[in-house]
């Protein structure tokens, strides 16, 4: 951004004296723009963390749900099978 100033002053004798100042600045905002790029990578790895723990609990609970979906099953073959042994049996005594 370049910023000019013209100033002119006229003495009490009538000379007139002019002043130019061009001020050539570079673009700016340096540190604010490495600041914001910063709190913009924590942003983004907190972001990806956050997600990451999500997956791994969602993962978690449906292993849980699949164990004891396997437990039921096999508590309810061992009932199978002890109905079955008592049918043998009081075939057997009779």
């Amino acid at each position: 951004m370049t910023e000019e100033r013209i100033t002119e002053t006229t003495d009490s004798q009538g000379n007139t004296h002019t002043t130019h100042i061009v001020h050539e600045g570079g673009s700016g905002g340096g540190a604010a723009k490495w600041v914001f790029l910063l709190i913009l990578v924590v942003a983004i790895a907190v972001g990806a963390y956050v997600m990451t723990q999500t997956n791994a609990s969602e993962i978690q609970a449906n292993e849980a749900i699949t164990d004891a979906a396997q437990d039921f099953g096999d508590a309810a073959g061992q009932v199978g099978d002890a109905a079955e042994d008592a049918a043998d049996a009081i075939e057997q005594g009779q």
